[in-house]
């Protein structure tokens, strides 16, 4: 397995901090980046996006429940206490501009990439990958609201 590049993952990480603080008017605190295995809980929202080019992996974006809520009500501008059918497109959405976003910071650098549309998971769930560790960058805000960015590049 190659060494870890930073220059591979801080597009994702500057990407996710823009639009948080953009879309959900948030200022996120990025905190202590860990090789975790990717297993989430039943009461986790998941987006999960696909990248290829040349650089290929998965990105999850991990939102305890009354986070996803969250999230959605400050994207959506209205309360938001359960995740129906509107508040999961909201968070789809999120993930969406989070990956083009980061697409976009690794055109800059002349790496082109493309992202598959996000699915959307629920409850308890593991993932395993053969090409890569998971790298799991936690995003606190408003104290103990939590969000991870769990990314596996192949080839690191």
């Amino acid at each position: 397995m190659a060494a870890l590049n930073v220059d591979h993952i801080n597009p994702f990480l500057l990407a996710t901090s823009k639009i948080l603080k953009e879309m959900c008017f948030i200022e996120p605190k990025m905190d202590k980046p860990s090789i975790k295995e990717a297993v989430f809980l039943d009461n986790t929202l998941l987006i999960i996006i696909g990248f290829t080019g040349k650089i290929k992996g998965q990105v999850i974006i991990a939102f305890e429940h009354n986070t996803a809520c969250d999230i959605a009500s400050k994207m959506i501008m209205m309360p938001v206490t359960e995740m129906d059918d509107f508040a999961v497109s909201a968070i789809s959405e999120l993930g969406n501009m989070i990956l083009g976003n980061a697409a976009t910071i690794f055109s800059t650098q002349g790496i082109d990439m493309d992202i598959t549309p996000p699915t959307i998971g629920k409850g308890t769930m593991s993932f395993s990958h053969s090409y890569s560790k998971n790298i799991c960058i936690p995003f606190i805000y408003d104290g103990d609201k939590r969000i991870e960015v769990n990314i596996a590049i192949k080839g690191l």
